[in-house]
């Protein structure tokens, strides 16, 4: 009984499972901006519908032995699904250096791969489903509500601030431009960084994600590409990875 409680406490579970977690986030991804069904459908080759065995979907491993191709077209495999599978191990990795163990390193980490989903969704089709914002704005506040009662009420008032402070930038950019700059998924998702962080650390998330958004924008600049004022940008990506450096290493 102790082992297993150490093992479930311990960083080697989250690490391990990480990879499995990120072969669902794969389908996920590629699944649920379409509305095609994420739970119940068989996974298959995309190109010839081949119905995937077991020893197929096995995370990161079938893809390095099929040479990135199906078993049984040789059609590609889109490259996502090792990514995802690689990035989901990466945040694993991450969360058990910073955060000790216990509940926190699990959060941490269920934390990172929800918004790994997210920003790769909003990068592939600049959209953020209430499906996966919604629900991160309820388990943030759950979160303090069991672990830190006495936070509480600082994560709802800065939950209920992220969303209307935003929701006004956006308003008011739109009335100034004629144009969406800021879609209500980013603003959602910013009172989901509230209901995670709180009110004291907002500023630090908004402007974290601000800067990398701008490091990505002169990046691409650097590299040839035509950037203007109507050029759009997903600002998900960034934030996501704001909130999750905040509350990784938050005091």
């Amino acid at each position: 009984m102790g082992s297993a409680v150490e093992l479930m406490n311990g960083w080697i579970l989250p690490v391990a499972v990480s990879p499995i977690i990120g072969s669902y986030l794969g389908v996920l991804i590629r699944r649920l901006p379409e509305a095609r069904p994420v739970a119940l459908g068989r996974s298959a080759c995309e190109a010839c519908s081949h119905v995937l065995t077991p020893t197929e979907m096995v995370p990161i491993a079938s893809y390095i032995r099929q040479r990135g191709r199906c078993a049984a077209c040789g059609a590609p495999i889109p490259a996502d699904h090792l990514y995802i599978e690689l990035a989901s191990l990466a945040v694993a990795i991450a969360a058990a250096v910073v955060v000790p163990g216990g509940p926190y390193l699990w959060l941490s980490c269920v934390l990172g791969w929800w918004l790994l989903a997210l920003a790769w969704i909003d990068a592939r089709s600049f959209r953020l489903p209430d499906v996966l914002t919604l629900p991160l704005i309820a388990a943030g506040l759950a979160e303090a509500t069991w672990l830190e009662p006495a936070a509480v009420t600082d994560r709802a008032v800065a939950t209920a601030a992220a969303f209307i402070a935003l929701w006004l930038v956006a308003r008011v950019y739109r009335m100034v431009r004629g144009r969406e700059g800021l879609g209500l998924g980013d603003v959602k998702l910013m009172a989901a960084a509230g209901a995670w962080v709180g009110i004291a650390l907002l500023p630090i998330v908004m402007l974290a994600g601000a800067l990398l958004g701008l490091a990505y924008g002169a990046a691409q600049w650097l590299r040839g590409a035509k950037l203007g004022a109507t050029t759009k940008l997903p600002f998900g990506p960034f934030l996501a990875a704001a909130i999750w450096a905040v509350w990784l290493w938050r005091p």
